[in-house]
């Protein structure tokens, strides 16, 4: 004897009042649920470090939980002491533009064998960003932890690079390896490898 048969009621009418029933409660799972996102970072040059940082910043405006895995060179945003540079290697697209606006029409393969070019364009991006009003990689790592955005580091890395803790900011909430932050992605909504 089926469930419907031992309520007294007919099948089809016991389905429909089970789909009705179990989309209700699907919908109120999906309305109390946080959203989660991890980000892995693996860059630490001044223009990979900001999508981390806005991108978590954001979600966490949202009221996202937000984890940001740092490994690589990506440990190079927890360091106190920040000296982010733009470089042209690797970065074809990479337009150098002017903090009047004007774009210089030079090719990356002579920028990067120019000396003093790596300054010169850090500098002149710096300088770009503040006339127009972008936030710093400091301020933007601020905000993340003033919203509770997790900042890991990864522990192998620091230790491949023979780094010490005191180099970091002290406002690291975790000190862990892969293994350790993969189930934090597994849970989250959205994982992003920048």
């Amino acid at each position: 004897m089926n469930a419907a048969q031992q309520l007294g009621m007919p099948q089809e009418l016991l389905n429909n009042w089970f789909d009705e029933r179990f989309e209700q409660k699907m919908a109120e799972h999906d309305a109390a649920k946080t959203p989660a996102m991890t980000i892995i970072a693996t860059k630490g040059t001044l223009d990979m470090a900001y999508p981390p940082f806005i991108l978590a910043s954001t979600a966490s405006a949202l009221g996202w939980d937000v984890s940001i895995f740092f490994t690589f060179y990506g440990l190079n945003l927890l360091k106190k002491d920040l000296d982010l540079q733009v470089t042209p290697l690797g970065n074809p697209a990479m337009p150098m533009k002017l903090p009047n606006g004007l774009e210089m029409p030079v090719p990356t393969s002579v920028m990067a064998l120019m000396p003093g070019f790596q300054s010169m364009a850090s500098s002149m991006m710096k300088k770009t960003m503040n006339n127009k009003g972008i936030a710093t990689i400091q301020e933007l790592r601020e905000l993340c932890v003033e919203a509770d955005v997790s900042l890991v580091a990864c522990q192998m890395t620091v230790d491949l690079f023979d780094d010490r803790k005191e180099d970091y900011i002290p406002e690291v909430s975790e000190w862990v390896g892969a293994a350790s932050f993969l189930p934090t992605a597994l849970k989250a909504d959205v994982n992003l490898f920048v």
